[in-house]
């Protein structure tokens, strides 16, 4: 009884030192990482805020229906994924900065040819000049994309050192999510003043702001800075292969291209089950809450859909403060089964509380093992070619897309119909299902692990 007074206090200062030092270790943190983390925010402001009024945008400025319109915006988040698989490599080739340059250079030369279409051209409709134009301020995006978000990620393993690493990673996907939720914030009051156009071109003057971070606070001296103070044993090996002659680095990146690593494609492609809830946020989760709820949930059903990105920037540095001395694989294997298991919740019914409690504990899951994911490819990567793996990396992403998209929908018409009561549906089974589907991730990565950590641990 007598060492309980003192044991508590040291149990409570343990606690509080776990969650504070990695937020220490992270404000004194390199130039380059905040000069990456800034960049990212920003740009994830802008890509969300421009994605969420495409559809709109090509309704009105165009002339489009809502199907083709709706096809101009796959186009886009599609096109980025794939994009990313084609010139993931770029970051390995010619360096961070000028990544992140020429990158930020495009899209910006993509979102002011998008912006300025319909003043170019006054005709609309499918294929019109207007419609074109635009088209090439989307492809614009597309390139530019495919280089930078790889280079991005790439580039918080260069610049973070054992301490900051994990929080690194966590910074980046957190302020990725608060970027898709703060334009719901600041494009109205634009929108309703200056119509569409007027908030495409803040996001244009955003993306000048974001290249001129770049190439101020990204210096190459920045970036030599932190490399030459946290040397990792792997600088040596990258700076070696960079200055391979062409026909031997291409022989190195033949040898080592993740399409030939069985080990890799099992783990990106074991975690598609557990990536159709991501999916599901916009393909299911809207017309669940409207249609199976009534009173508050149905009337405000976009908060609920929203809560996500806002709840995953406050949790991600949190759950990465407290996990960031865990082993990045044992992580994704807990977060993906927390991210799993409340779709099972959803299985009982339509209640507030059930989906109040299946977005907090998804949220949380998804906190645990996302930003892993990033950190754990970064590390399994072969010397100097982390910017392709990551690349590939995101490719399942895009299968995940395209394929709950061509189910999603026939669920909801047979469990969840539009204008049925919602006493009549059948949502408990709809959930039910996605749950088992869900569960296959962690399930996988679990039987998985001796033969995984193994191969990983033989790249690292």
């Amino acid at each position: 009884m007598s060492d309980l007074p003192t044991e508590k206090p040291n149990i409570l200062k343990q606690t509080y030192s776990e969650i504070t030092q990695p937020f220490k270790d992270l404000l004194k943190a390199s130039r380059a990482l905040w000069g990456i983390n800034l960049s990212y925010f920003l740009e994830g402001l802008t890509y969300f805020g421009v994605v969420g009024l495409l559809a709109i945008y090509f309704n009105e400025y165009t002339g489009l229906n809502d199907i083709h319109a709706g096809q101009m915006v796959g186009f886009l988040t599609a096109g980025i994924t794939l994009s990313m698989l084609v010139l993931g490599a770029t970051v390995d080739i010619i360096g961070l900065r000028k990544s992140l340059q020429i990158s930020l250079l495009i899209i910006l030369i993509g979102r002011i040819l998008l912006t300025l279409a319909p003043s170019l051209s006054p005709t609309t409709g499918l294929w019109s000049s207007n419609h074109i134009i635009a088209m090439l301020g989307i492809f614009g995006v597309i390139i530019g994309y495919g280089i930078y978000q790889p280079a991005c990620y790439a580039g918080i393993k260069q610049v973070t050192n054992e301490k900051t690493a994990a929080m690194g990673y966590a910074m980046l996907y957190a302020l990725m999510n608060l970027g898709g939720f703060l334009p719901g914030l600041i494009s109205p009051p634009i929108r309703k003043s200056f119509g569409i156009s007027g908030v495409f071109w803040v996001y244009v003057i955003l993306t000048v702001i974001t290249l001129a971070i770049v190439a101020i606070i990204l210096t190459n001296k920045a970036i030599k800075d932190v490399t030459s103070k946290n040397p990792k044993e792997s600088q040596q090996a990258e700076d070696e292969i960079s200055n391979l002659p062409l026909k031997e680095k291409m022989k190195y990146y033949y040898k080592n291209f993740p399409l030939r690593d069985v080990r890799f494609l099992f783990f990106i492609f074991i975690l598609i089950p557990v990536q159709t809830l991501f999916a599901h946020n916009w393909l299911t989760l809207p017309q669940y809450c409207s249609r199976a709820f009534t009173g508050v949930v149905s009337d405000n059903f976009e908060f609920f859909v929203n809560f996500n990105p806002i709840l995953i920037f406050i949790l991600t540095p949190m759950v990465a403060a407290l996990t960031s001395n865990k082993n990045a694989f044992k992580m994704m294997i807990l977060g993906t089964f927390v991210m799993a298991s409340p779709t099972f919740i959803l299985a009982l019914g339509p209640n507030i509380f059930t989906l109040f409690g299946y977005l907090i504990i998804m949220t949380i899951g998804e906190a645990m093992w996302q930003p892993r994911f990033l950190q754990w490819v970064a590390e399994i990567a072969p010397k100097g070619m982390t910017g392709i793996y990551m690349g590939i990396g995101q490719f399942p992403w895009f299968l995940t897309k395209v394929v709950t998209s061509l189910y999603s929908g026939w669920f909801l018409m047979n469990y969840c119909p539009e204008g049925v009561d919602p006493s009549q549906m059948n949502t408990e089974t709809m959930w039910l299902i996605y749950g088992f589907i869900a569960i296959i991730s962690p399930i996988g990565l679990l039987l998985s692990r001796k033969w995984m950590l193994k191969g990983f641990k033989e790249k690292a």
